[in-house]
């Protein structure tokens, strides 16, 4: 199963995916056409700048294995894929009571005010691949299987390896 997965070393923080999620969550689904709408469109990734490391982070949902979010949505509005552990919610079901915000170990489950419903990730499911993913202009967000990502990443790391680099520098 393909999954969002994260290089942290290439975000310049340009929040790019931020804007391409809200647009895709949006009626229009067009820049333009998203911001005219009447409650604005919101993004379900989070660009988060880390001070001590002088870094910015894309954060995702994890669609975690045991998603403690499911387990205490009152109304079954959050629910788990179990053979593709993905974690779809239901905006009709929800009743916007912030209980999956408060057990998110991430913090990746937002509110919509407005609409007094929770929103989270869903991995845009109508496309190839996901709105973030495809508006990063740096590649550090990935739609890939998890071993296929790690492969990469050795590869590199070997051939950085290979050609001299020190460990502490391969990133």
């Amino acid at each position: 199963m393909k999954e969002i997965l994260i290089r942290p070393e290439r975000c310049m923080g340009c929040r790019s995916c931020e804007i391409a999620c809200a647009v895709e969550h949006s009626r229009s689904k067009s820049l333009f056409g998203a911001v005219a709408e009447k409650s604005p469109p919101k993004k379900r990734i989070y660009v988060e700048f880390v001070p001590e490391c002088v870094i910015s982070v894309p954060m995702v949902c994890h669609h975690c294995e045991d998603a403690s979010c499911v387990s205490v949505c009152p109304t079954g509005a959050l629910r788990q894929d179990g053979i593709v552990r993905v974690v779809t919610h239901d905006i009709e079901a929800c009743i916007g009571c912030w209980t999956c915000t408060s057990v998110c170990s991430y913090g990746m489950i937002g509110r919509n005010r407005e609409q007094r419903v929770a929103i989270k990730c869903d991995w845009c499911p109508d496309r190839e691949s996901p709105a973030c993913v495809s508006a990063c202009p740096t590649g550090a967000l990935v739609y890939k299987e998890v071993d296929e990502f790690s492969g990469s990443k050795r590869a590199m790391a070997a051939l950085k390896l290979a050609q001299g680099v020190t460990s502490a520098e391969i990133r």
